[in-house]
């Protein structure tokens, strides 16, 4: 009876290391990795996965309003999206935004000229890892090519050669 009982003590012991083990694994978007899946519908009323693009180029950006370096960026992913919207590229920005009305009045403030959607609970940044504002995933053909985990300049040159690269 005492070795039944030594014997599922350290049965158990082992299972729950292994369920550790297993939830402290990093499942995060990687570069060169299988993009997460996910759907979601844009503001302009289009549902989109990953999978969506085929062999387009989709930069996935995760923001929210109330981050400085998001609103900052903006500028420059309007002019990207205007300069490669015609060569297979296509931004989707995703917004972590709570409250709706914050969202849209946003939105109608600073015009943006790519498709934007809202995840207010954020589970399809966190499926990618992403738990700091702005990021930045450039996908293809459902893999994850780079991942920018700042605000970016994406009219700079090492951006826009890279780019070139992948076309």
């Amino acid at each position: 009876m005492k070795n039944a009982l030594i014997g599922l003590l350290g049965a158990l012991t082992l299972t729950f290391a292994g369920l550790i083990i297993v939830s402290l694994r990093d499942t995060s978007a990687k570069e060169g990795g299988q993009a997460p899946a996910f759907t979601i519908t844009t503001d302009q009323g289009k549902s989109i996965t990953p999978e969506s693009f085929g062999g387009r180029l989709l930069v996935l950006n995760f923001w929210a309003t109330w981050c400085g370096p998001c609103v900052q960026e903006i500028p420059s992913l309007n002019v990207f999206q205007q300069k490669y919207a015609d060569k297979g590229v296509v931004v989707v920005a995703i917004s972590v935004d709570k409250n709706p009305d914050k969202y849209r009045a946003f939105l109608q403030k600073i015009p943006v000229t790519f498709a934007t959607a809202r995840d207010a609970s954020a589970d399809i940044s966190a499926q990618y890892g992403t738990f700091q504002y702005p990021e930045t995933y450039l996908i293809k053909n459902g893999r994850v090519l780079r991942k920018y985990a700042n605000a970016e300049n994406w009219t700079n040159d090492d951006i826009t050669h890279y780019v070139d690269g992948l076309l």
